[in-house]
Protein backbone atom coordinates (compact mmCIF):
# COMPACT_ATOMS: atom_id res chain seq x y z
CA UNK A 1 0.00 0.00 0.00
CA UNK A 2 1.48 3.43 -1.14
CA UNK A 3 1.18 6.30 1.00
CA UNK A 4 -0.02 9.47 -0.73
CA UNK A 5 -0.61 11.82 2.25
CA UNK A 6 1.11 10.97 5.73
CA UNK A 7 0.21 12.62 8.90
CA UNK A 8 3.31 13.03 11.62
CA UNK A 9 1.65 13.53 14.92
CA UNK A 10 4.62 13.79 17.42
CA UNK A 11 5.26 14.73 21.14
CA UNK A 12 7.79 17.48 21.73
CA UNK A 13 8.91 16.06 25.19
CA UNK A 14 9.90 12.65 23.43
CA UNK A 15 12.02 13.51 20.79
CA UNK A 16 13.93 16.21 19.00
CA UNK A 17 12.19 17.70 16.03
CA UNK A 18 15.44 18.12 13.80
CA UNK A 19 15.97 13.95 14.11
CA UNK A 20 12.87 13.14 13.20
CA UNK A 21 11.73 14.97 10.59
CA UNK A 22 15.80 13.50 9.24
CA UNK A 23 14.35 9.94 9.57
CA UNK A 24 10.98 10.62 8.14
CA UNK A 25 12.57 12.35 5.05
CA UNK A 26 15.06 9.67 5.23
CA UNK A 27 12.09 6.71 4.88
CA UNK A 28 8.97 8.54 4.01
CA UNK A 29 8.39 9.25 0.46
CA UNK A 30 5.45 11.31 -0.64
CA UNK A 31 3.45 14.46 1.10
CA UNK A 32 4.25 14.67 4.85
CA UNK A 33 1.61 17.10 7.29
CA UNK A 34 3.02 17.85 10.50
CA UNK A 35 0.80 18.18 13.97
CA UNK A 36 2.76 18.74 17.38
CA UNK A 37 0.78 17.77 20.55
CA UNK A 38 0.77 19.90 23.74
CA UNK A 39 -0.01 19.40 27.45
CA UNK A 40 -3.76 20.39 26.51
CA UNK A 41 -4.06 18.21 23.54
CA UNK A 42 -2.28 14.97 23.32
CA UNK A 43 -3.01 14.25 20.24
CA UNK A 44 -7.41 14.02 19.54
CA UNK A 45 -7.45 17.27 17.88
CA UNK A 46 -4.59 16.84 15.93
CA UNK A 47 -5.72 13.28 14.35
CA UNK A 48 -8.95 14.56 13.77
CA UNK A 49 -6.78 17.25 11.73
CA UNK A 50 -4.92 14.60 10.05
CA UNK A 51 -8.36 12.40 9.12
CA UNK A 52 -10.31 16.23 7.83
CA UNK A 53 -6.94 16.63 5.56
CA UNK A 54 -6.77 13.47 4.01
CA UNK A 55 -3.78 11.74 5.45
CA UNK A 56 -4.38 7.95 4.64
CA UNK A 57 -1.62 7.04 7.63
CA UNK A 58 -1.46 8.91 10.52
CA UNK A 59 1.72 8.06 12.39
CA UNK A 60 1.82 8.90 16.58
CA UNK A 61 5.27 9.76 17.60
CA UNK A 62 5.61 9.44 21.18
CA UNK A 63 4.38 7.00 24.44
CA UNK A 64 1.26 5.11 24.82
CA UNK A 65 -0.51 8.39 25.89
CA UNK A 66 0.29 10.00 22.80
CA UNK A 67 -0.96 6.30 20.76
CA UNK A 68 -3.93 5.79 22.29
CA UNK A 69 -5.06 9.68 22.05
CA UNK A 70 -4.60 9.43 18.10
CA UNK A 71 -6.25 5.80 18.09
CA UNK A 72 -9.24 7.39 19.76
CA UNK A 73 -9.99 9.46 16.61
CA UNK A 74 -9.12 7.20 13.64
CA UNK A 75 -11.12 3.87 15.44
CA UNK A 76 -13.68 3.82 12.75
CA UNK A 77 -12.40 5.92 10.10
CA UNK A 78 -10.30 3.66 7.82
CA UNK A 79 -7.22 6.13 8.09
CA UNK A 80 -4.40 3.97 8.94
CA UNK A 81 -2.50 4.41 12.96
CA UNK A 82 1.55 4.63 12.34
CA UNK A 83 3.43 3.79 15.51
CA UNK A 84 6.78 5.02 16.15
CA UNK A 85 7.61 4.17 20.29
CA UNK A 86 9.95 7.04 21.72
CA UNK A 87 8.32 6.38 25.57
CA UNK A 88 8.93 3.82 28.24
CA UNK A 89 6.09 1.47 28.21
CA UNK A 90 5.19 1.75 24.66
CA UNK A 91 2.97 -1.11 24.90
CA UNK A 92 1.16 -1.49 21.96
CA UNK A 93 4.28 -1.06 19.77
CA UNK A 94 5.57 -4.20 21.78
CA UNK A 95 2.56 -6.25 21.35
CA UNK A 96 2.50 -5.56 17.68
CA UNK A 97 6.03 -6.01 17.33
CA UNK A 98 7.30 -2.57 16.23
CA UNK A 99 10.73 -2.01 16.52
CA UNK A 100 11.64 0.10 19.56
CA UNK A 101 14.88 1.59 19.74
CA UNK A 102 15.27 2.46 15.65
CA UNK A 103 13.50 5.29 14.43
CA UNK A 104 14.14 4.75 11.15
CA UNK A 105 13.34 0.91 11.31
CA UNK A 106 10.18 2.27 12.98
CA UNK A 107 8.90 4.37 10.28
CA UNK A 108 10.25 1.69 7.48
CA UNK A 109 7.49 -0.34 9.05
CA UNK A 110 4.88 2.01 8.68
CA UNK A 111 6.13 2.81 4.67
CA UNK A 112 6.11 -1.59 4.22
CA UNK A 113 4.43 -2.67 6.53
CA UNK A 114 1.48 -5.06 5.90
CA UNK A 115 -2.08 -3.72 7.13
CA UNK A 116 -3.89 -4.90 9.78
CA UNK A 117 -6.86 -4.55 11.70
CA UNK A 118 -7.15 -5.06 15.26
CA UNK A 119 -9.56 -4.36 18.06
CA UNK A 120 -9.80 -1.03 20.29
CA UNK A 121 -11.61 -1.44 24.09
CA UNK A 122 -13.68 1.55 25.58
CA UNK A 123 -14.23 2.08 29.31
CA UNK A 124 -17.07 5.08 30.44
CA UNK A 125 -16.61 5.83 34.17
CA UNK A 126 -17.46 9.26 35.52
CA UNK A 127 -19.36 10.15 32.66
CA UNK A 128 -16.80 10.39 30.19
CA UNK A 129 -15.64 7.93 27.49
CA UNK A 130 -12.29 7.09 26.84
CA UNK A 131 -10.48 4.36 24.34
CA UNK A 132 -7.87 2.16 25.36
CA UNK A 133 -5.36 0.10 23.07
CA UNK A 134 -4.38 -2.16 25.98
CA UNK A 135 -5.52 -1.66 29.30
CA UNK A 136 -7.54 -0.34 31.93
CA UNK A 137 -7.84 -0.94 35.53
CA UNK A 138 -7.04 -0.53 39.48
CA UNK A 139 -4.60 -1.53 42.32
CA UNK A 140 -1.74 -3.53 41.24
CA UNK A 141 -1.66 -2.20 37.60
CA UNK A 142 -0.30 -1.79 33.98
CA UNK A 143 1.08 1.84 35.19
CA UNK A 144 3.03 -0.08 38.16
CA UNK A 145 4.71 -2.57 35.76
CA UNK A 146 5.34 -0.01 32.91
CA UNK A 147 7.69 2.07 35.31
CA UNK A 148 9.49 -0.92 37.04
CA UNK A 149 12.89 0.09 37.25
CA UNK A 150 14.67 -0.13 33.95
CA UNK A 151 17.90 -1.21 35.45
CA UNK A 152 16.51 -3.64 37.91
CA UNK A 153 14.60 -5.15 34.50
CA UNK A 154 18.10 -5.37 33.02
CA UNK A 155 19.74 -7.33 35.92
CA UNK A 156 16.95 -9.34 37.17
CA UNK A 157 14.14 -9.67 34.36
CA UNK A 158 11.20 -11.68 35.60
CA UNK A 159 12.38 -10.72 39.03
CA UNK A 160 11.92 -6.99 38.71
CA UNK A 161 8.56 -7.90 38.00
CA UNK A 162 7.95 -9.83 41.25
CA UNK A 163 9.82 -7.20 43.01
CA UNK A 164 7.60 -4.28 41.86
CA UNK A 165 4.52 -6.18 42.41
CA UNK A 166 5.52 -6.91 45.64
CA UNK A 167 5.83 -3.02 46.70
CA UNK A 168 2.53 -2.25 45.13
CA UNK A 169 0.43 -5.13 46.90
CA UNK A 170 2.12 -3.88 50.13
CA UNK A 171 -0.28 -0.11 49.75
CA UNK A 172 -3.50 -2.57 48.41
CA UNK A 173 -6.61 -2.90 50.16
CA UNK A 174 -9.48 -5.64 49.44
CA UNK A 175 -12.97 -4.20 48.07
CA UNK A 176 -15.92 -5.89 47.52
CA UNK A 177 -16.59 -6.00 43.63
CA UNK A 178 -19.87 -6.50 41.86
CA UNK A 179 -18.95 -8.04 38.28
CA UNK A 180 -20.78 -8.35 35.24
CA UNK A 181 -19.62 -10.47 32.05
CA UNK A 182 -21.35 -9.44 29.00
CA UNK A 183 -25.31 -10.05 29.30
CA UNK A 184 -24.62 -12.70 32.72
CA UNK A 185 -25.66 -12.47 35.68
CA UNK A 186 -24.02 -9.59 38.34
CA UNK A 187 -21.51 -11.95 40.38
CA UNK A 188 -20.51 -10.43 43.57
CA UNK A 189 -16.29 -11.14 43.62
CA UNK A 190 -13.43 -9.47 45.94
CA UNK A 191 -10.38 -8.41 45.42
CA UNK A 192 -7.44 -5.57 45.20
CA UNK A 193 -6.67 -5.56 41.64
CA UNK A 194 -8.47 -5.76 38.14
CA UNK A 195 -7.18 -5.42 34.81
CA UNK A 196 -9.31 -5.52 31.75
CA UNK A 197 -7.02 -5.51 28.18
CA UNK A 198 -7.08 -6.23 24.87
CA UNK A 199 -3.48 -7.19 24.80
CA UNK A 200 -1.39 -8.42 27.54
CA UNK A 201 2.79 -8.26 27.30
CA UNK A 202 4.73 -6.16 29.26
CA UNK A 203 8.02 -5.05 29.10
CA UNK A 204 10.42 -7.95 29.53
CA UNK A 205 8.24 -10.38 27.82
CA UNK A 206 5.93 -11.05 30.80
CA UNK A 207 2.30 -11.78 29.62
CA UNK A 208 0.07 -10.22 32.28
CA UNK A 209 -3.43 -11.62 29.95
CA UNK A 210 -1.60 -14.25 28.39
CA UNK A 211 -4.96 -14.79 26.40
CA UNK A 212 -5.60 -11.54 24.73
CA UNK A 213 -5.18 -11.31 21.67
CA UNK A 214 -5.34 -7.73 20.09
CA UNK A 215 -8.57 -9.00 17.50
CA UNK A 216 -10.21 -11.73 19.05
CA UNK A 217 -12.85 -9.35 19.35
CA UNK A 218 -12.77 -9.74 22.92
CA UNK A 219 -11.15 -7.88 26.11
CA UNK A 220 -8.94 -10.40 28.88
CA UNK A 221 -9.82 -9.69 32.29
CA UNK A 222 -7.03 -10.85 35.30
CA UNK A 223 -8.88 -10.04 38.76
CA UNK A 224 -6.44 -10.48 42.15
CA UNK A 225 -7.27 -11.40 45.30
CA UNK A 226 -4.20 -12.40 47.21
CA UNK A 227 -4.49 -11.87 50.98
CA UNK A 228 -1.40 -12.75 53.15
CA UNK A 229 2.19 -14.52 52.04
CA UNK A 230 0.94 -17.57 51.13
CA UNK A 231 -1.80 -16.35 48.82
CA UNK A 232 0.39 -13.66 47.59
CA UNK A 233 3.60 -16.73 46.44
CA UNK A 234 0.34 -17.97 44.76
CA UNK A 235 -0.51 -15.11 42.60
CA UNK A 236 3.68 -14.64 41.93
CA UNK A 237 3.69 -18.66 40.48
CA UNK A 238 1.06 -17.83 38.70
CA UNK A 239 2.22 -14.70 36.93
CA UNK A 240 5.80 -15.84 36.31
CA UNK A 241 5.70 -19.23 36.24
CA UNK A 242 1.96 -20.91 34.91
CA UNK A 243 1.14 -18.20 32.77
CA UNK A 244 4.63 -16.81 31.81
CA UNK A 245 7.51 -19.30 31.44
CA UNK A 246 5.66 -22.79 31.23
CA UNK A 247 3.67 -21.26 28.74
CA UNK A 248 6.94 -19.60 26.85
CA UNK A 249 7.75 -23.00 26.24
CA UNK A 250 4.50 -24.73 25.51
CA UNK A 251 4.05 -26.13 28.82
CA UNK A 252 0.70 -24.57 28.77
CA UNK A 253 -1.73 -23.35 26.36
CA UNK A 254 -4.31 -21.07 28.10
CA UNK A 255 -4.62 -19.02 31.21
CA UNK A 256 -4.15 -20.65 34.17
CA UNK A 257 -6.70 -19.46 36.96
CA UNK A 258 -5.58 -20.26 40.58
CA UNK A 259 -7.13 -19.29 44.29
CA UNK A 260 -5.70 -16.00 43.84
CA UNK A 261 -5.67 -14.90 40.34
CA UNK A 262 -8.74 -15.52 37.86
CA UNK A 263 -8.95 -15.22 33.88
CA UNK A 264 -11.67 -14.52 31.96
CA UNK A 265 -12.93 -12.91 28.88
CA UNK A 266 -15.79 -10.86 27.86
CA UNK A 267 -16.97 -8.57 25.29
CA UNK A 268 -18.47 -6.33 27.95
CA UNK A 269 -17.26 -6.05 31.71
CA UNK A 270 -19.15 -3.58 33.88
CA UNK A 271 -17.74 -3.49 37.44
CA UNK A 272 -19.24 -1.44 40.63
CA UNK A 273 -16.95 -1.11 43.66
CA UNK A 274 -17.99 -1.13 47.27
CA UNK A 275 -15.18 1.53 47.76
CA UNK A 276 -13.52 4.04 44.98
CA UNK A 277 -9.91 2.92 43.46
CA UNK A 278 -7.29 4.48 41.44
CA UNK A 279 -8.27 4.33 37.58
CA UNK A 280 -6.06 4.24 34.68
CA UNK A 281 -6.57 3.87 31.14
CA UNK A 282 -3.13 2.85 29.13
CA UNK A 283 -1.22 3.96 32.02
CA UNK A 284 -2.41 7.70 32.40
CA UNK A 285 -4.22 7.74 35.88
CA UNK A 286 -7.52 9.80 35.81
CA UNK A 287 -8.83 9.57 39.10
CA UNK A 288 -10.84 7.33 41.81
CA UNK A 289 -13.66 5.64 40.18
CA UNK A 290 -16.35 3.57 41.67
CA UNK A 291 -17.55 2.07 38.34
CA UNK A 292 -17.20 1.17 34.71
CA UNK A 293 -17.93 -0.47 31.97
CA UNK A 294 -15.52 -1.62 29.57
CA UNK A 295 -16.30 -2.92 26.16
CA UNK A 296 -14.22 -4.10 22.89
CA UNK A 297 -14.53 -2.55 19.33
CA UNK A 298 -13.86 -5.42 17.26
CA UNK A 299 -11.52 -4.69 13.79
CA UNK A 300 -12.09 -1.17 14.69
CA UNK A 301 -7.84 0.18 14.13
CA UNK A 302 -5.90 -0.20 11.37
CA UNK A 303 -2.43 -0.34 12.03
CA UNK A 304 0.91 -0.79 10.06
Amino acid sequence: MTISRLGVIWNPSKIDEEQLRTAVAESITGEVLWWETSEDDPGRGMAAAAVDEGCDVVVAVGGDGTVRAVAEVLAGSGVALGIVPQGTGNLLARNLGVPLDDLNAALERVRDGEPRTIDIGWVEFGGEKRAFTVMVGFGVDAQMLVETSDDLKDRAGWLAYVEAMGRALAGTEMTDIMLTLDEGEAQEVRGHTMIVGNCGMLQGGIRLLPDAVLDDGQLDLLLVSADGALQWLDTVRSVVWDNGIRRVFGGVTEAVSTESTRHVAAQTVSVTLESPQQFEVDGEEVGEVSSFVASVQPGALIVR
